[in-house]
């Protein structure tokens, strides 16, 4: 039940399906602590730094995803932030694209096991899956530098959509780094999310980046 425990004291009173997202990032969280144990998904174990890190983090910014109708989690790992949203947002429909075999098969796994009918998990790689799909939100947690992402992800923003991408204390620094990047690429940048985590493990900046 720790896990259990844990999200009950960190996952806001007024986020939507809590009881139900209580239930199933618990399970998400047991079945990475069982496939941790031959198969290294993620170095965070403690169920507490677990709570907070990957299910409190991925939804806390869940008003910005609201009223997407299809979002792409790019490099979903274990599956965050793309599962937990899922939960808390069952009307939107989250592609999850993985390009490492192992971890795709296990989201997909995962996925079926808490039922989530609005999640499809792909083992590709996001910059190859965009040139032939279209979404109105990319999301990802561990992105690469924001102006390697204006490469990656510029072309497809230019079509439309917006990606919304977890970054660190240091988002503003970044962007001003990327800012030449984002110029040629035709993209702006800003943040549009700012947020604590409990038990000082860190800040978290959300930046939404879009076609010029």
């Amino acid at each position: 039940m720790q896990f259990e425990d844990e999200l009950q004291q960190v996952l806001p009173p007024d986020l939507p399906h809590r009881d139900e997202l209580v239930a199933k990032a618990s399970g998400h969280l047991r079945r990475i602590e069982e496939t941790n144990q031959h198969f290294n998904l993620t170095r965070i174990l403690s169920p507490r730094e677990a709570a907070v890190k990957h299910v409190l983090d991925s939804v806390l910014p869940w008003r910005l995803f609201a009223g997407a109708g299809t979002v792409l989690d790019a490099g979903t790992g274990a599956g965050f932030p793309g599962l937990p949203l899922a939960v808390v947002l069952p009307e939107v429909h989250f592609v999850l694209v993985e390009s490492t075999q192992k971890k795709a098969a296990f989201v997909e796994a995962t996925a079926r096991a808490l039922e989530l009918t609005n999640v499809e998990v792909l083992p590709v790689r996001a910059e190859d899956f965009l040139k032939q799909a279209h979404f109105d939100v990319i999301t990802a947690r561990a992105v690469a530098p924001l102006s390697r992402a204006a490469g990656l992800f510029g072309p497809a923003l230019r079509k439309g959509g917006r990606a919304l991408l977890y970054k660190g204390p240091d988002a503003e620094q970044e962007i001003e780094e990327a800012a030449l990047e984002a110029r040629k690429r035709k993209v702006r940048m800003k943040v549009v999310s700012r947020y604590e985590l409990p038990d000082g493990l860190g800040t978290r900046c959300v930046v939404e980046m879009a076609g010029a």
